[in-house]
């Protein structure tokens, strides 16, 4: 699928105020508004427009829009968040994508489902089972992606927030692999590109048309990245990953 648009969201001013598990320390406000304006650039040289919303000081997290829904060329649906203080987050999204999209699906309580969660492989969908995602809410989407001729696909996470922290799909049946996802057999029939256990972080990369954005600094899988063929952007990431956010996180392509 190539894309044609992004939703982007400016960091907010309390970004550092937001939920991370990590212990690398706050994060910088002006260094993540210098890598977020870099990474709207990288989108843009992608080809991409790019529709970016103003910072939402309500929500710390909001920078981190993939989270908010699951969009394909059929439909957009809209999330449930897994954590209370990130709910309402999506109602901006929602506006911007009601532009694009006829089909507009939700998912409801008691079921929670964040789009980090979510890994799409050409028609098949990839639901991590997590803090933030229930079964409840992989069942819904199930539902939905079923009624557009998808095939769904649960994974149960251990330590992973999302599964997107350690999986992501390149295109050309190429799949970069990290940490306990690694020997999943559910992933057999896709070529695997494994990560380092010290490069891990950067499995988060994206496929945006004809390149891939990939973290700074992860020279052994940015080589493997390359040598398949592809296009490469790198992109300084440090301050989003002190709030575990990476690459998809920042941002909703369609």
């Amino acid at each position: 699928m190539m894309f044609k648009h992004a939703i982007v969201r400016n960091v907010a001013r309390k970004f550092q105020d937001g939920i991370t598990s990590c212990n690398l320390g706050k994060p910088d406000y002006n260094k993540a508004v210098i890598q977020h304006s870099d990474y709207i650039k990288a989108l843009k040289k992608c080809g991409l427009r790019i529709f970016q919303l103003n910072a939402d000081e309500k929500f710390p997290d909001s920078t981190f829009v993939e989270d908010t829904t699951i969009v394909n060329k059929d439909v957009a649906i809209i999330t449930n968040l897994g954590v209370t203080s990130r709910k309402g987050e999506e109602l901006e999204i929602k506006k911007v994508l009601e532009r694009f999209y006829d089909n507009i699906e939700y998912i409801k309580n008691p079921g929670t489902l964040e789009g980090g969660d979510i890994l799409k492989v050409e028609n098949q969908y990839y639901i991590g089972l997590s803090k933030r995602t229930n079964k409840e809410g992989a069942k819904q989407l199930t539902e939905i992606l079923e009624k557009y001729d998808y095939s769904c696909s649960t994974i149960q996470l251990v330590n992973f927030l999302h599964l997107k922290t350690g999986v992501a799909y390149i295109g050309d049946n190429n799949l970069i692999v990290s940490g306990e996802l690694i020997d999943n057999p559910i992933f057999k029939k896709c070529n695997i590109i494994r990560v380092d256990y010290d490069e891990g972080y950067a499995a988060n990369c994206i496929r945006v048309n004809k390149y891939v954005l990939i973290a700074k600094d992860f020279k052994r899988l940015k080589n493997s990245i390359s040598n398949l063929g592809y296009k490469i952007l790198e992109i300084d990431m440090s301050e989003f990953r002190k709030m575990d956010g990476g690459l998809s996180c920042l941002s909703i392509r369609f």
